[in-house]
């Protein structure tokens, strides 16, 4: 029997991944606890093993533990399948990224006593080290993310209360309007790159320049989005529990809760891996350096190890953010969304469209461009209409942001 080496590879990368995901997860609830901790002046946990290293193994205990409560009012099956479709999409989201590059793979023979594959014949060949290889990654990352958000949604309605039907509400009216800024801002790698193959738009990283250098504002337009599609905080409008209780997940309970939080912090490392592929160079080390490419498995896990260390300081500035900026209003998020970022971002693509088009693809003239769209939205913002003058701030004596007169 023969398979071929990006079978073989493929499998490798989806059992790695997959089961350091889990492990991850675990571990970034900590991590945020320590944060939380760190900006609030606490200590945080220390109590559970070594510097609190053991609370997330006693959490996943006694969560598996709780008593598996469904209140009598729900629809029971959509009730029970809602953490499903939320936990899928997060878990399949990280397949089109390339972790190690295009590898070169010498063939070899599997000995014949190991059981059940010896004697099998892997074919030599260059293989790409993703889950998945294929020509359609940005699309993927569109069509993964954009089901995402049916579970939250499934589980406000399935719920039969008030105030999860209008957490899942508000989830679809936010996943409707930050789909749009991330679809573009992918519009413009596109034009940038001329591919939709995530290992194609590392290596035009690799010997241009980093896409968050070319086009910074595209960036934040990104990442803003993604903090959103993944309900983070500023942008937790869904949950929001000094309004909506706990949101979409009020009625649930147990490992059935726990699921909707492993998919939130699932999320996070996926849109952090997309994000550091697209913009931040993949498993390249510095914008400005040129870096020596190294073959072979060291090559591999050396790639593997940048993009992930990238990953990890994403997720922890998401997480910085989060105890950082205060919630946003509900008309405030949609404001953000559609009067700021989708204008931005279409700025951004017809810009790009049109300098592409003139042959001024060249990073400075994608810097260049960014920097006179944010000049001019700069610019024009003391004329913009402000909206709904029952918003506006009341003035307050003693206050330097809104004082009295």
């Amino acid at each position: 029997m023969t398979i071929t080496a990006q079978a073989l590879v493929s499998i490798i990368v989806i059992a790695v991944v997959f089961n350091v995901s889990l492990g991850a997860v675990a571990y970034c609830i900590l991590l945020e606890r320590k944060i939380c901790a760190w900006v609030q002046d606490r200590i945080g946990p220390n109590r559970v093993g070594p510097m609190g290293l053991f609370q997330p193994l006693a959490d996943g205990l006694k969560l598996f533990l709780k008593e598996d409560y469904n209140p009598g009012h729900v629809d029971k099956w959509l009730f029970l399948l809602a953490p499903c479709f939320v936990i899928v999409p997060a878990l399949v989201g990280w397949a089109i990224v390339p972790w190690g590059g295009v590898w070169d793979f010498q063939g070899f023979i599997f000995w014949e006593w190991i059981p059940f594959i010896g004697g099998t014949e892997v074919v030599a060949g260059p293989v790409n080290v993703s889950a998945v290889s294929v020509s359609i990654g940005l699309v993927y990352v569109l069509a993964v993310g954009g089901v995402g958000v049916y579970g939250v949604t499934l589980g406000g309605w399935a719920s039969n209360n008030k105030y999860s039907f209008l957490g899942g509400v508000r989830a679809t009216a936010q996943m409707l309007s930050y789909e749009i800024p991330i679809g573009v801002i992918l519009l413009v790698i596109l034009l940038m790159a001329g591919t939709l193959r995530p290992d194609v738009i590392v290596q035009h990283q690799v010997e241009t320049m980093w896409n968050i250098v070319a086009h910074p504002l595209a960036a934040v337009i990104y990442f803003t989005a993604i903090l959103a599609e993944a309900n983070r905080a500023p942008f937790d409008l869904a949950e929001a529990e000094q309004e909506l209780i706990g949101g979409f997940h009020t009625e649930y309970a147990s490992m059935k809760w726990a699921l909707f939080f492993f998919a939130e912090y699932s999320h996070m490392i996926t849109a952090s891996a997309i994000f550091a592929v697209i913009f931040l160079g993949g498993w390249h080390v510095f914008p400005f350096v040129p870096q020596a490419e190294v073959s072979g498995l060291f090559g591999v896990l050396l790639k593997f190890a940048i993009l992930a260390g990238k990953v990890a300081l994403l997720i922890v500035f998401m997480m910085v953010v989060r105890w950082t900026l205060p919630r946003f209003r509900y008309d405030q998020l949609m404001n953000l969304a559609w009067k700021i970022l989708i204008p931005i971002s279409g700025l951004l693509l017809v810009g790009t469209t049109l300098m592409t088009w003139k042959g001024l693809d060249q990073w400075w003239w994608m810097l260049a461009l960014n920097i006179a769209i944010f000049i001019a939205v700069w610019g024009i913002q003391p004329f913009v209409p402000k909206g709904d003058p029952t918003n506006r701030k009341l003035p307050l004596e003693g206050s330097r942001f809104s004082p009295a007169e």
